[in-house]
């Protein structure tokens, strides 16, 4: 398994990546082979190569964003050659933009094309490989869960969803009978935590996973030291959930659990570095975007009687508070007395509040945010005053969010669909602390990349 951004990913995943993007790199250079006879000069190679490596990251960011790269219990054949025919196929249209505003860049006539139907006989074959390899579950680690409770049925669940985790549940060692649960499935479970050594040996398992709603007084410690004394793995439920599932659980950890854990650096080269690409990005976003905001703004107007801008007091670092710009998308009078939870379906939307929503354009403004140094570009969603000061009564850690600066999107925007509850407030919190232990240059750049993901596919707008 190897670490990236906090989270655990097994080797097999980095390796069909690797492999799918040198299959596509063949498939140009059998082409080009093919149409210079077979003789490729030194001069063709250094002439094509940067050409050809564009067309192979076009393609492989296509096919992230056609979620060819997640796996999840399920998926079916007929559905992945559907979107890896749609991900080739937006790769070729944008391309095919590239090379006619950029005639320089084209690699020769038909290269790309033709190295599609090598490519496509490749990957389907490369992919058919791999699904069927995930379905034997070959380079799979085998895990043993020792507890009882809804923290172990939760990682089960995590683990049989994510089918390319890296991980399976070999079997299950609680501490009273189990009553009927469909969250163990068909897996072997042993109501006693005896013999626990033994129990890794008949159901082969190679790691052992303690998750457990109450430790103190029924942890196994003589048998889970036996173990660890024999070699094998005995890792806490908490960190184990955390580096699967990219959230930290609030209600199963406590304070020494974050003072003791690695993360949660801020150095100061680090801090300037997310403060000047986040300034870059805002400044050339609100050059580029002036005729979109124009255009809304003149929408907005023409839509419904009020302001264009819509400006609202939020919470930022260090519980500071500041005003938020944006574009306004409900009626004037939507607010009365008190703040209100964003609602599904809210009627209190204007035509072009819709939208402007599920396009994420509202969001836009807040650049200028960004730019007066109240905001940053990534980071944990700003939420009002009065939902701040309720939720951090009811929600435990729900103040260490103001430690960073707010974002316009962050990893919890990404990660789960528009909160509107106290639930949803502390599910996307679980999130923002993984974001704020992991924090770091590479990572804010991997979320602007989901970002745009996400708002391609208007997922998680409300």
């Amino acid at each position: 398994m190897i670490r990236v951004f906090g989270k655990k990913y097994s080797i097999r995943r980095l390796l069909f990546f690797g492999g799918e993007g040198i299959f596509l790199f063949f498939s140009l250079v059998v082409v080009v082979a093919y149409r210079h006879g077979g003789d490729i000069t030194a001069f063709d190679i250094l002439s094509l190569w940067p050409r050809l490596f564009l067309i192979v990251f076009v393609c492989l960011l296509c096919l992230y964003y056609y979620d060819l790269y997640t796996f999840r219990s399920g998926f079916s054949y007929v559905e992945m050659t559907i979107r890896l025919i749609q991900a080739l196929g937006s790769a070729s249209i944008f391309l095919g933009f590239l090379y006619f505003v950029f005639p320089v860049l084209l690699p020769g006539r038909w290269v790309f094309l033709g190295s599609l139907l090598v490519f496509v006989f490749l990957s389907g074959l490369w992919r058919y490989a791999y699904c069927w390899m995930l379905r034997k579950e070959w380079w799979t680690i085998p895990v043993l869960i020792v507890g009882s409770g809804t923290f172990s049925e939760e990682i089960v669940r995590e683990i049989k969803d994510k089918s390319d985790c890296g991980f399976r549940v070999a079997g299950a060692v609680l501490d009273k009978v189990l009553a009927e649960d469909e969250a163990y499935g068909d897996t072997r479970v042993f109501n006693s935590f005896s013999n626990l050594c033994q129990r890794i040996s008949e159901t082969g398992a190679e790691e052992i996973i303690v998750a457990m709603d109450q430790r103190r007084g029924r942890l196994p410690l003589d048998e889970l030291l036996e173990c660890k004394m024999k070699g094998v793995p005995v890792l806490e439920g908490e960190t184990f959930f955390e580096e699967l599932t990219g959230k930290i659980l609030v209600d199963k950890i406590n304070p020494s659990w974050l003072i003791f854990h690695e993360g949660f650096q801020k150095s100061c080269v680090m801090m300037a570095t997310k403060r000047l690409i986040g300034t870059c990005i805002s400044a050339f976003g609100l050059f580029f975007s002036f005729p979109i905001i124009l255009l809304t703004s003149i929408c907005i107007k023409l839509d419904s009687q009020g302001p264009i801008f819509y400006r609202q007091e939020r919470v930022g670092k260090d519980g500071k508070t500041f005003v938020l710009i944006k574009f306004r998308s409900m009626r004037q009078d939507a607010e009365h007395e008190k703040a209100e939870w964003a609602r599904r379906n809210d009627v209190r939307v204007t035509r072009v509040g819709k939208i402007i929503r599920k396009l994420r354009i509202d969001e836009i403004p807040q650049m200028w945010n960004v730019l007066k140094g109240e905001m940053n570009f990534v980071g944990p969603r700003p939420e009002r005053p009065q939902f701040v000061s309720e939720l951090n009564k009811k929600i435990r850690y729900y103040n260490q969010r103001s430690t960073v600066q707010p974002g316009i999107t962050g990893w919890a925007q990404i990660s789960y669909p528009y909160g509107a509850s106290e639930e949803d407030a502390k599910k996307k919190l679980e999130y923002d602390l993984f974001y704020i232990k992991h924090m770091s240059v590479i990572l804010d750049l991997y979320i602007m990349l989901k970002t745009v993901k996400t708002i391609l596919f208007r997922e998680g707008s409300r």
